[in-house]
């Protein structure tokens, strides 16, 4: 029998818009709902690939709205990111990156689960991922660590992530790292071709070099 919650999810409603689970979610976070989250939660296992697509997207709307409801279970999103279908996965990266705002010290004892999901997710699974990175390397014990991996995904990341990758990583980078950053920009021609693009990166190493 459907939940209240489950009730209030899009595909329940018959909408083919996020308008409701953008709105469930707000309503949970508005009344600080710890029993309808731990309902939300229970819904991640529904056999309807539809509810448990609505499910994540309201979870991760939490996350970034109030992320101390979903903390009690990242656990269990973090299982998601060996989830089979991707839109499970990068739902769960987007919570997770939410949470490694705050909590980047519980993201960095997962790092390899993440960094895995980088490598086997979609576009959007890796640039949560990269803000993940970003996170943790506020840490003292993990910047280093960050650092080598965050140059090491700007030197594969696809065109069109490039820049947005390069200007997430120059708000973090330190002095150690600059020289290896501007090499790593300068060598990646097939986006310095492009004229938006290379105007931003452009702007960004001009910064960095001043």
């Amino acid at each position: 029998m459907p939940s209240h919650i489950q009730d209030q999810l899009a595909s329940s409603l018959g909408k083919s818009d996020e308008g409701p689970n953008i709105a469930l979610a707000e309503k949970i976070v508005k009344k600080t709902d710890v029993i309808g989250m731990k309902d939300l939660i229970g819904l991640l296992m529904h056999k309807s690939g539809t509810v448990r697509n609505d499910v994540i997207k309201v979870i991760y709307e939490i996350a970034e709205r109030n992320v101390d409801l979903v903390l009690p279970y990242t656990d269990t999103v973090l299982l998601l990111l060996d989830h089979q279908d991707n839109r499970m996965k990068w739902g769960a990266m987007s919570a997770l990156s939410a949470i490694s705002k705050t909590k980047p010290d519980l993201m960095a004892q997962h790092l390899l689960n993440i960094l895995k999901a980088m490598d086997t997710g979609s576009v959007i699974t890796r640039d949560h991922g990269i803000y993940i990175l970003c996170n943790i390397s506020g840490l003292p014990s993990y910047h280093d660590d960050c650092l080598e991996l965050l140059l090491e995904q700007l030197e594969k990341a696809p065109v069109n992530q490039t820049p947005m990758y390069a200007e997430q990583i120059a708000n973090i980078i330190s002095e150690p790292y600059k020289k290896r950053f501007i090499k790593i920009i300068s060598s990646r021609k097939d986006v310095l071709e492009i004229p938006s693009k290379q105007k931003r990166l452009e702007k960004l190493l001009k910064k960095l070099q001043a």
